[in-house]
């Protein structure tokens, strides 16, 4: 990565922080010794672990309360955020999903997870851009999803928006290609995070099975890629494998196969 021609010393903005992949990513920027800007609306966990860190880590931590589905707010965190300040790496990992028919009159969770997976990741990677771009070079990390890959009846938004996610991150990325701004997508598969009881997943589909990776894990693993610059990150052989079927099987086979699994 470039050196920041400002010369401020660069900060890792994470929304979505407070638990779960969040709070992993924290962890090992907080070990690399990196200055954190923390945002999820649970201020209080948020708080705990930025006293944790601290402590261990000896380095700079802000929690900013944000509700991620107001855009409004969004743009106040990023306002905030960058205010002399450089961020040289924003993990975009937020998100929020809903298991329900489409035909369900419960719109409000759904609507969320648009607001949250699409739009105020579009938001903070569209004001981090040029950010990077003018203090030297950056790092975007995006939380996308195998689900990304296929579509999802039962989970028909939420697969939806992580194809939104995956399609963004790899034409973001080809557009930077040979700049010093990076962007990465990371797919994972189910992992232990509170995602599923979120969701109404618990003990579902692929959250059913036993030995699903814990979040750390998927963290360091989709960290690790991010620093390498790579676009496209998917852990685990059997997610790359479930990523690669659905180029060979039909469409209309594939939503098939995948409203079996997610019953």
């Amino acid at each position: 990565m470039a050196r920041a021609e400002s010369g401020l010393k660069g900060w890792t903005l994470i929304a979505g922080a407070s638990e779960g992949l969040g709070l992993a990513f924290a962890r090992i920027a907080a070990a690399e010794g990196r200055d954190l800007i923390l945002a999820a609306r649970q201020a209080q966990k948020m708080e705990r672990l930025a006293d944790e860190l601290r402590a261990r880590h000896k380095i700079a931590v802000e929690v900013i309360a944000t509700d991620l589905a107001d855009s409004e707010q969004v743009e106040l965190l990023w306002r905030r955020a960058s205010t002399r300040r450089r961020i040289d790496i924003l993990v975009n990992n937020a998100g929020l999903g809903a298991h329900q028919a489409f035909a369900s009159p419960d719109f409000a969770r759904e609507d969320a997870s648009i607001r949250v997976n699409v739009l105020a990741l579009t938001i903070l990677m569209k004001r981090a851009v040029p950010h990077m771009q003018a203090a030297g070079g950056g790092r975007i990390l995006n939380l996308g999803s195998i689900a990304g890959f296929v579509p999802g009846p039962g989970m028909a938004v939420y697969h939806a928006t992580k194809a939104y996610v995956l399609s963004l991150g790899e034409a973001v990325a080809e557009e930077l290609r040979g700049t010093s701004v990076s962007v990465t997508t990371l797919c994972p598969g189910a992992a232990a995070t509170h995602f599923a009881a979120g969701a109404g997943m618990e003990k579902k589909g692929p959250f059913a099975k036993s030995g699903i990776p814990s979040a750390e894990s998927v963290a360091k693993a989709g960290w690790a890629a991010m620093k390498a610059g790579r676009v496209l990150y998917v852990p685990g052989f059997r997610n790359r494998l479930n990523t690669i079927g659905p180029r060979f099987i039909p469409r209309r086979m594939m939503a098939r196969i995948v409203a079996s699994v997610l019953k």
